[in-house]
């Protein structure tokens, strides 16, 4: 098990982190939460190099990926960067990349009623104003989960808040930051439920932000 106490705030900031062989030739992780080796509650950054592909697999509760680089493809579709997939608990794929990809990827943590799939391009997607300067891109939500792209201004900053349910942020461009430190691109964070924190930025920053969707445990 790896990061798997989720009473415990996590940070980690990928870009500095080695990438580990997969059992699929070419493809690389970097793992930030790990229930066992190759299956349960997973989250990682994974490249495909050019021409690497993964075997048909299961996704027993599900799988949630956002395109960071490159082209992400299946035998259902080629997928951007900035493209939001999720395929629902049950469903399988083979998925493959031509010309190589990197791509976050949350895998076996759907609620089993939660049956959404998405293929989403968020280039083509509208902004939607938010609190004060904050732009938002809602990507799904279920019961208490909510996932969003998040867009903000160089300058700004918002109210203390706590997260029920938890929080977790990518950071995609810019440098996002709180009263704890600093945090460049690439960063995954991970806030446990009831967690606070004052976050502000200095630069335009875009996250990828999930709420709600972690256990109801708070730190001592």
């Amino acid at each position: 098990m790896f990061n798997m106490n989720f009473a415990e705030r996590v940070v980690i900031r990928t870009n500095d982190q080695p990438w580990v062989a997969s059992p699929a030739t070419g493809v690389w992780r970097k793992p930030l939460e790990r229930e066992e080796a190759e299956s349960g509650h997973t989250t990682s950054i994974v490249r495909y190099d050019a021409g690497s592909r993964f075997n048909t697999h299961p996704h027993p509760m599900g799988e949630e990926i956002f395109v960071l680089e490159g082209i992400f493809s299946d035998e259902h579709g080629d997928y951007p960067a900035g493209t939001y997939i999720r395929n629902p608990p049950g469903s399988s794929h083979a998925p493959f990349s031509e010309q190589g990809c990197v791509i976050f990827v949350k895998l076996n943590q759907f609620d089993q009623r939660d049956s959404t799939s998405i293929r989403l391009n968020t280039a083509e997607e509208a902004w939607l104003p938010g609190i004060g300067g904050l732009e938002v891109m809602p990507l799904h939500e279920f019961e208490h989960e909510h996932v969003a792209l998040v867009k903000w201004p160089a300058g700004e900053r918002f109210q203390p808040h706590r997260h029920f349910g938890g929080e977790e942020i990518l950071v995609l461009s810019g440098q996002f930051a709180d009263e704890h430190g600093q945090y460049p691109q690439g960063t995954w964070m991970r806030s446990p439920h009831m967690s606070e924190h004052y976050p502000f930025v200095e630069q335009e920053t875009i996250i990828l932000v999930k709420t709600g969707h972690l256990p109801l445990i708070q730190t001592a």
